[in-house]
């Protein structure tokens, strides 16, 4: 049984053969460096993993607050996200936490300002974080779930 895809995105990731950890990671016409800090073994040349979720997390409540405050016609000059990541073995907590701080600069009455917060806990991002997903993995030579066996 398969589910239909909404939308699918690919990003492809591989060792660039330069530092113990770098990465090349390509998304559609983007390309950026992944790499682990130096307190790890890496170079720090880019992001760690987790820093990517973090910057996806922020870019998401960033845009679904736009997006809305847009639609609405609301005086909603500029928006910063600044999150932050606690690992639940680090924190003694059953999940890891994800703190959002958002910053909302305009003439905003205290509604529109609450109402704004209430539609940032509805960025995609968010709700794949809240709700949990399924990560499956297969080697590259073999075939897909359902392909194949004849």
């Amino acid at each position: 049984m398969s589910q239909s895809v909404a939308h699918e995105r690919i990003a492809e990731v591989g060792e660039t053969g330069q530092g113990k950890f770098l990465n090349a990671v390509r998304i559609g016409p983007h390309r950026m460096l992944a790499d682990e800090p130096v307190s790890v073994g890496g170079d720090g040349l880019g992001p760690d993993p987790y820093e990517f979720v973090l910057a996806g997390l922020g870019a998401c409540t960033s845009m679904t607050i736009r997006m809305y405050a847009e639609r609405k016609g609301w005086p909603l000059l500029r928006v910063a996200v600044r999150v932050r990541h606690a690992e639940r073995m680090a924190a003694g907590a059953p999940k890891d936490v994800f703190e959002r701080v958002i910053h909302l600069e305009g003439d905003l009455s205290q509604e529109e300002r609450d109402r704004l917060m209430d539609i940032a806990e509805r960025c995609p991002v968010s709700r794949t974080l809240s709700a949990g997903s399924t990560v499956t993995s297969r080697l590259a030579d073999d075939p897909p779930p359902g392909e194949g066996a004849g």
